[in-house]
């Protein structure tokens, strides 16, 4: 537990001891949701350094928010436990994000474990949490694409004092992958920061419009600026274009530990939903000298981020085609179906001036919901990658991802 949180924590026993507990225990909540995991990856260029990647595991992620104390200002505790077990894996067929293994040897590891404790402290409109933490940010997204969700630790504030406007600050120092059971320093490029610190606000107007902009700074690395537009524009009964918006310009800071940043990043998509169907066409235009920077361990927020590729290599220019469809209207409720394509094109890099690369993803999912099974996720995701022009890299994968939610109380 770091100094942050031990204080918070004594602040929150404090506000214990001052204000009834009714709040604090009947507004509580608990979690238990369990993922059962599969990814096989199978590499199909030449001179691959193995032929494919394909591990099995469990995973279980039990959450407790505790309500706030009452009184003008209130305190509460959360908690987060997760486990990761292997069933199938091996040092040949390693490096699917789904485990970790030792540094010294291929082996992946038979468990992973990460307990986390976040303090927090409400007042009004205004919200802080300082300890372990999950945010969805725009320049700190956590990553929750594989068997256990990564987290952070540090402080994290939201305010809505101000009507119609969220305002949020942070401050982020540590950070725990996804495959991983240890905190370390947050960074970048595998160069490490004492902290990232996070500013900014989103205005909404009327129901339909949506203006952000964040600033971000992580220490001695990188600076990065985002602008961001979401609007919905109903069309009639059922039918409705939504337009996201984003630009994110990067530039180094300080010592520049990780070398020069120089990255503007325009994207943005836009979603026609029409009844039971969705229709979406995205692009993705980056500039400057270097690679669109996103700390380790978190999630790039662009609207290219597919399954396996996030399409932000210097001077890459994307595009994306996609469609949804709900089975409900066909009388099959809890069944869904994604397809898209994206192609990205005049990548910079030191072997080439020209790469391209191109990934295909297919998505099946059903939640059961009636019987003894309701509420059961089952998703199948296919996806089939491949880049060239001195980039070579040839994979095709599939997951089939099993999961269940358990209200304790």
């Amino acid at each position: 537990m770091n100094r942050n949180l031990a204080l918070a924590t004594a602040l929150m026993l404090c506000g214990q001891a001052t204000y009834a507990h009714a709040d604090f225990i009947k507004d509580s909540s608990a979690t238990l949701t369990t993922r059962n995991f599969y990814l096989n990856r199978d590499f199909r260029q030449s001179g691959a350094p193995q032929a494919k990647a394909e591990e099995w595991t469990q995973g279980f992620i039990a959450e407790l928010q505790s309500g706030y104390t009452d009184g003008t200002v209130g305190f509460g505790l959360d908690a987060l436990g997760e486990l990761g077990i292997k069933l199938d894996s091996g040092p040949g067929r390693r490096g699917t994000g789904l485990l970790p293994y030792g540094p010294d040897s291929n082996q992946p590891v038979d468990d992973y474990s990460e307990l986390g404790l976040t303090a927090k402290m409400r007042a009004s409109k205004t919200q802080l949490k300082v300890g372990t933490l999950m945010p969805i940010h725009p320049l700190a997204y956590y990553s929750d694409t594989r068997l256990l969700p990564s987290t952070f630790t540090g402080a994290y504030l939201t305010s809505g004092e101000l009507d119609n406007l969220t305002v949020t600050a942070a401050r982020l120092t540590k950070a725990n992958g996804r495959d991983s059971a240890g905190n370390d320093d947050i960074g970048y490029s595998g160069q490490s920061s004492d902290h990232l610190d996070l500013l900014g606000g989103d205005y909404t107007i009327g129901k339909q419009l949506t203006l952000r902009y964040h600033h971000g700074e992580l220490q001695d690395i990188y600076r990065q600026q985002f602008a961001g537009l979401i609007h919905v524009l109903p069309l009639g009964e059922g039918v409705s274009l939504r337009s996201d918006l984003r630009y994110v310009d990067s530039n180094d800071i300080g010592v520049g530990k990780a070398g020069k940043i120089d990255n503007r990043n325009f994207n943005g998509m836009f979603t026609l939903t029409v009844g039971a169907q969705r229709f979406s066409a995205a692009f993705q235009r980056l500039s400057g000298e270097s690679a669109f920077p996103v700390i380790d361990t978190g999630t790039p927020y662009v609207v290219n981020l597919v399954t396996y590729n996030s399409f932000i290599k210097a001077n890459e220019k994307s595009w994306q085609l996609r469609y949804e469809y709900d089975f409900a209207a066909l009388g099959i409720p809890g069944l869904t179906f994604m397809t898209r394509y994206v192609k990205g094109d005049d990548i910079r890099t030191r072997a080439v001036t020209d790469g391209s690369e191109w990934e295909r993803d297919t998505d099946l999912t059903y939640v059961f919901q009636s019987g003894a099974l309701e509420g059961l996720n089952v998703r199948w995701r296919n996806l089939t990658f491949r880049s060239g022009d001195g980039l070579p890299q040839q994979l095709d994968e599939n997951r089939l991802i099993v999961a269940y939610t358990w209200k304790l109380w």
